[in-house]
């Protein structure tokens, strides 16, 4: 980015220079004998003691409340693949976010090479430095394989938040909005609009949260995904052999013809007739951002509740609901890994949050509610426990 593009009297720019965030120390160091304590002489008795119980590095360093938050940026926000010194602004702002929402240290790590095996070999080697790990702005389908298999080589938390992250909250915003409509999850049929990471992660976690997987569609761009088709990737053949138990054919205006719930994670756009197709008193949540696959104001003609990605409309989905107090929750309970289980309490615990307050446009908190993130934590730590993924 040439510096041409650089406005000094953009307040952006301003906020941005020197970048948002900074290491500070928690211990006094204004004496001889304080840096005889923090550092040498005394360090080395903690390093010996660590090297001789491993465990004991969540109590006597920083890992136990901090995360590595990694990019590759390819595919940063609605950017693309910029790469990653393009990404480090967003990974700067993940890890503030972290901080100010749920007490969590975190770290920016944006690495220069998109090779998956590549990417695996060092963040498993960077790995002890931290208690989890927050994958972020990954391009699928690579994404799902990194997220796997350091999920599975590493003792600590793995999550993937554009995928998790939304899903978890639009789980919350479906429980509200069935709930306020009078209607149960499992007599929904939903058509998600997206096959990407976000589409795939939204699917999963809508049916287990309690949403009938034979009633729920998934579109990608060359239509409703079912067995029958021979273009799929293993990833989505794995959902064509859970969902659509019809068997339905097409595109998203005839998957959408009497469906109760959409839901868009593409970016691409949905015409308002098809949306009109749906049946009375449907629920549309439009998160493709800047520009929502269907715009709220022709939503709403068809709806009774609309949700979006964006702060300036009703209904913001945003991932900042759930990564604090997830990740809290499973630093917490020392999670080895963050289960099914723990997303759904998550969900459930956002959702519960503005319960007894149900508005049209009012199904989920705001994301500067200082409710979210105990709550959400708490809920994730409960859950690690019942898991069995908890070491404390």
């Amino acid at each position: 980015m040439s510096s041409s593009t650089v406005d000094p009297s953009d307040p952006v720019f301003a906020l941005h220079r020197g970048g948002k965030m900074a290491i500070a120390s928690t211990v006094p160091l204004t004496s001889r004998e304080d840096l005889s304590l923090a550092y040498t002489p005394g360090v080395a008795r903690v390093c010996e003691a660590i090297a001789a119980d491993p465990a004991l590095v969540d109590d006597y360093t920083w890992v136990s409340h901090t995360v590595a938050v990694v990019t590759d940026g390819s595919a940063v926000l609605g950017l693309g693949n910029i790469g990653p010194r393009g990404a480090m602004p967003v990974m700067e702002g993940k890890a503030v976010l972290f901080k100010q929402f749920g007490g969590v240290d975190a770290v920016p790590i944006c690495l220069d090479t998109q090779d998956v095996d590549e990417i695996i070999s060092v963040v498993t080697a960077l790995a002890p430095s931290f208690g989890g790990i927050n994958l972020e702005d990954i391009s699928a389908p690579r994404c799902f394989e990194i997220e796997r298999r350091l999920d599975e080589a590493l003792p600590i938390p793995v999550f993937h938040d554009d995928q998790h992250g939304t899903a978890i909250v639009v789980l919350a915003a479906l429980r509200n909005a069935a709930t306020l409509l009078d209607r149960k999850l499992a007599d929904l049929r939903v058509v998600v609009s997206g096959a990407g990471a976000a589409g795939i992660a939204v699917t999963k976690m809508l049916i287990a949260g309690g949403v009938n997987p034979g009633e729920t569609l998934v579109c990608d761009s060359r239509g409703v995904i079912h067995r029958d088709r021979a273009d799929l990737t293993p990833t989505k053949a794995e959902l064509a052999s859970v969902t659509n138990a019809a068997g339905r054919t097409g595109g998203i205006e005839a998957a959408l013809v009497g469906a109760d719930v959409l839901i868009g994670v593409s970016g691409g756009s949905i015409s308002e007739a098809a949306v009109a197709g749906m049946a009375p008193g449907g629920i549309v949540f439009a998160l493709a951002n800047p520009t929502p696959e269907v715009h709220p104001d022709v939503a709403v003609r068809h709806a009774a509740v609309v949700a979006t990605g964006r702060s300036d409309f009703p209904n913001q989905i945003n991932n900042v609901l759930a990564f604090p107090g997830v990740f809290r929750g499973a630093l917490d309970a020392r999670a080895t890994r963050i289960t099914e289980g723990m997303k759904v309490a998550a969900a459930d615990a956002i959702a519960g949050v503005v319960a007894d307050a149900l508005q049209a446009d009012a199904i989920v908190p705001s994301p500067l509610d200082p409710r979210v993130a105990p709550a959400v934590s708490a809920a994730v730590a409960e859950a690690a426990r019942r898991d069995g993924v908890a070491r404390a």
